[in-house]
């Protein structure tokens, strides 16, 4: 059993042995952080925190916080399909960076639920990968599936923003940092938050 913070265990689809997941306060109220780079862990603990409490609740949205300099693309997509396929909404919030598949992450928020804070960034680009490792076939192999999950990325952009195609396309180019107000105009988040002026007691 373990000791601390609360836990569950929870066994996925296929696995022989479950794991076990943090419940506790944050969760709980429906506040997921997303605070590194995306890999497999962050992805599976993330979707996994989803898809348990929708079960639990699927009446609560979500609320995930940003803060991520991007990562692995197909984790990100794991995440990203995860906040399409759970019944509740996910409200995305961008503090500090949204970068590469952290924007991805954002922009999958429900729309007209996804925030920017005041002095975030966003960027996107492209999916990159590691061709000066591979040798000639595994670079062709490599290079297509690139491709593939470039298309994949752009038709989400394209969708979720209601930018033409050849905007998304053209962006995808290269690094695009965006600030907050950019990036509502760009059609990643919908609104960004007024900074809090009231005096602290």
């Amino acid at each position: 059993m373990p000791i601390g913070v609360p836990k569950v265990p929870f066994r996925s689809p296929g696995e022989e042995d479950a794991v076990w997941i943090d419940i506790n306060r944050l969760y709980r109220e429906r506040l997921l952080f997303l605070g590194q780079e995306i890999d497999s862990e962050i992805s599976n603990q993330l979707v996994g925190l989803m898809v348990y409490l929708s079960i639990e609740d699927d009446t609560k949205d979500f609320y995930l916080f940003i803060n991520s300099p991007g990562g692995w693309v197909i984790q990100g997509i794991a995440i990203y399909d995860t906040m399409q396929f759970v019944p509740p909404d996910v409200h995305t919030i961008c503090m500090g960076l949204a970068a590469s598949m952290g924007s991805f992450i954002l922009v999958g928020g429900e729309i007209t639920k996804r925030l920017a804070f005041p002095h975030a960034r966003v960027m996107i680009h492209q999916p990159a990968s590691s061709f000066y490792e591979a040798q000639a076939r595994e670079f062709i192999l490599e290079a297509e599936e690139l491709l593939k999950l470039r298309e994949t990325l752009t038709k989400v952009y394209v969708q979720r923003t209601g930018n033409p195609l050849w905007v998304v396309s053209e962006d995808m180019e290269r690094d695009v940092f965006m600030s907050a107000a950019e990036a509502q105009t760009h059609g990643i988040v919908d609104l960004v938050a007024v900074e809090n002026t009231g005096n602290l007691v």
